[in-house]
C-alpha cells in the first residue's frame, strides 16, 4: 500500500501524523511525507526588501521557505519512525499550490490513500476560503482520510 501524508506544519498535520502512526498497516507499507511550500514572493506580491531592489532577496526567500519545508518533513519522518517501525518512509518537498501539487504527487507516487489534517472550517468558511482537504476529497482518484483534531467538531451554521 502507498500512502501520501500531506503536511503543512499545523497542529492539524501533527494530529494526522499521530493518527497514521497508530493505524495497523502491514510491514513494507510505503509512506511519502509531502510538504508543498508556496513561493513567498507570490504569496506577498510587492514585498521588496528595503531599498526596493531584489538582488539575492528572491533566491534567499525561496531557499529559506524550502529549508523550512525540508525541516518539517524530516521532523515528521522522525516522529513517524519513532512511533511505527513497519512503515517505509520517504519525504518530498515541492514548490507550488498545495491543492494541485498534492494531486500531482498522488498520481506520480501511485497513491492508494492520502492522509491530511482538517482545518476544521465550517461550511461557510470552506465556501469563502477553499480547503485543501475538501479539494482532495473531491478530486483525488484514490481514498482520502481527513483527520480531525479531537474536540474540534465544527459547528453547523446552516
Amino acid at each position: 500500500m502507498k500512502i501520501l501524508l500531506a503536511i503543512d506544519g499545523s497542529d492539524f498535520s501533527k494530529v494526522a501524523i499521530d493518527e497514521l502512526a497508530t493505524l495497523p498497516f502491514p510491514a513494507g507499507t510505503e509512506v511519502c511525507i509531502l510538504n508543498v511550500f508556496e513561493n513567498p514572493m507570490l504569496a506577498a506580491p510587492g514585498a521588496l526588501p528595503l531599498g526596493g531592489t531584489l538582488g539575492n532577496y528572491y533566491e534567499e526567500t525561496v531557499s529559506s521557505a524550502k529549508k523550512s519545508a525540508e525541516d518539517l518533513v524530516n521532523e515528521a519522518s522522525k516522529s513517524l519512525r519513532d512511533k511505527n517501525d513497519v512503515l517505509s518512509i520517504t519525504t518530498a518537498v515541492v514548490e507550488g499550490l498545495p491543492k494541485s501539487a498534492i494531486l500531482e504527487k498522488t498520481e506520480a507516487f501511485d497513491t492508494d490513500l492520502i492522509i491530511v489534517g482538517s482545518q476544521g472550517h465550517g461550511a461557510f468558511s470552506r465556501f469563502l476560503l477553499g480547503s485543501v482537504s475538501q479539494s482532495l476529497a473531491t478530486h483525488a482518484d484514490c481514498s482520502v482520510m481527513i483527520v480531525r483534531k479531537r474536540g474540534s467538531k465544527e459547528k453547523n451554521n446552516y
